[in-house]
């Protein structure tokens, strides 16, 4: 492993300000999305690809990225027929808990069941998905097309009624009609989570039979627990990071700014097939978990905490490590030695039946018995959070959930110690429950000073 970061002929800082800016035009990637925000689309366009690969070519870039190849072979997609059997599962859910239908609007699960990917604005666009007969669309007219071309790509057939509204029309009283038409003008219809409530109370004044319940029992019932090929991609999107994190690592120097770190970050997945980025906070402000707009600048003994992750097919990556250019001080080196420890009590609490919230509180009293306490002192958050085509969904891992673990639960294992005004050092990696532990998906590290070597 190269121990000697160094830049080979031209600014890295300027080479991959360059080559971002062309390949997300007009884009947030002056610097990187903040941890909680989602990623950039993998499939939306991504400006002129031709003119990313020349500069990719011509200019002389890092040697740690240079040498990086894409992984993009290695993604397979989800097929229409897992999709299908996504909304056999949904079917399911929705005869054992008597809800009647499943009202989905733009965003991941709809893109989940469907394979639609379709924005959020102030028009109604839906999916209902109900118990017995078929699903249904409710489109703006000037979008049917488009809404013909994304359904005709997932699991459901050309008949699927797809009812349209013009701009002086009520989108509320389509979606009542279509579900009288199948029979449904009382019992229960889910709303899914993040649903709009101009969206859901426009359906309730349309439909005042109806009772409006949360979809979140069918949705995370079925998004919840991964199956083996959502734990390939998930697993794939982990390496990619860890891999493009080490590459930026290996080409880091003195006087660079923490967005001159985070474009080589970001080209170092692009390199690697895929889009990805990761926030980067320097010295005193890494103790500060999810960063500072304060321009900042890495120094010899400089520590930089890192946080971000990237998309495959979908499915995220959310890895953190917490390194030092040069010589960590004693003081670093015994808050990581604690933090290690933590993530590792973490994972060692994680099996089938056991309460979420006793992850949280394995590696919080190993924090605190360290002298780093009482509670949110230190650290301050929960220990993870649930990950897969979100980058924060259900179920999380925090004192009160008392709900019990199973096989196929994905989380952030990611405990941190922050001290104000000095520094702050946060391990994360991505965990998944297996049938009588956890494991992660990606090698934890080591130290401050061989941040991606293995134990």
């Amino acid at each position: 492993m190269l121990t000697r970061r160094h830049f080979l002929g031209a600014s890295a800082a300027s080479v991959a300000a360059a080559a971002t800016h062309a390949a997300f035009p007009g884009s947030a990637l002056a610097g990187p999305p903040a941890p909680d925000e989602a990623w950039p689309d993998p499939t939306a366009p991504r400006g002129d690809a031709d003119l990313v690969e020349r500069l990719l070519q011509d200019q002389e870039l890092p040697a740690s990225i240079a040498r990086l190849t894409s992984m993009a072979n290695r993604a397979r997609p989800i097929t229409v027929a897992e999709r299908a059997g996504r909304v056999e599962r949904a079917w399911q859910i929705m005869r054992e808990a008597d809800i009647d239908a499943l009202f989905l609007t733009g965003g991941t699960s709809l893109n989940y069941f469907s394979g639609m990917r379709w924005g959020l604005s102030e028009r109604l666009f839906a999916l209902v998905i109900p118990v017995r007969g078929n699903p249904f669309v409710v489109t703006p007219a000037f979008e049917e097309g488009r809404a013909r071309e994304q359904i005709a790509m997932g699991p459901f057939d050309d008949s699927t009624p797809v009812l349209t509204w013009n701009e002086d029309e009520s989108p509320y009283a389509l979606v009542a009609g279509g579900l009288r038409d199948l029979g449904i003008s009382s019992g229960q219809l889910g709303i899914e989570e993040t649903v709009r409530f101009v969206f859901s109370d426009g359906v309730s004044r349309a439909a005042p039979g109806l009772g409006l319940t949360s979809g979140t029992a069918i949705t995370f019932g079925c998004r919840g627990h991964k199956d083996a090929h959502e734990i390939e991609l998930m697993r794939l999107a982990s390496e990619v990071t860890l891999k493009a994190y080490e590459a930026a690592y290996l080409a880091l120097d003195e006087g660079m700014t923490q967005n001159d770190f985070a474009r080589l970050v970001s080209l170092a997945h692009s390199r690697l097939g895929f889009s990805g980025g990761a926030g980067v906070q320097t010295g005193e402000f890494s103790a500060l978990p999810h960063g500072s707009i304060t321009p900042q600048v890495v120094r010899e003994g400089t520590i930089l905490l890192i946080d971000g992750g990237c998309t495959v097919e979908g499915y995220h990556s959310d890895i953190s490590r917490t390194f030092v250019l040069g010589k960590p001080t004693e003081k670093m080196k015994a808050v990581f030695a604690i933090e290690r420890r933590a993530q590792d009590a973490a994972l060692a609490a994680a099996k089938p039946g056991v309460e979420a919230q006793a992850v949280d509180g394995a590696a919080r009293r190993v924090i605190e018995d360290a002298g780093y306490g009482p509670g949110y002192t230190y650290f301050s958050h929960r220990v993870g959070h649930g990950l897969g085509m979100d980058g924060h969904e259900w179920p999380y891992l925090v004192k009160g959930n008392t709900m019990p673990l199973q096989s196929g639960l994905t989380f952030s294992d990611e405990p941190g110690i922050y001290i104000r005004g000095e520094f702050g050092i946060r391990l994360e990696d991505d965990m998944l429950i297996t049938e009588d532990g956890a494991e992660l998906l990606t090698p934890q590290s080591p130290s401050l000073e061989e941040p991606f070597a293995t134990d």
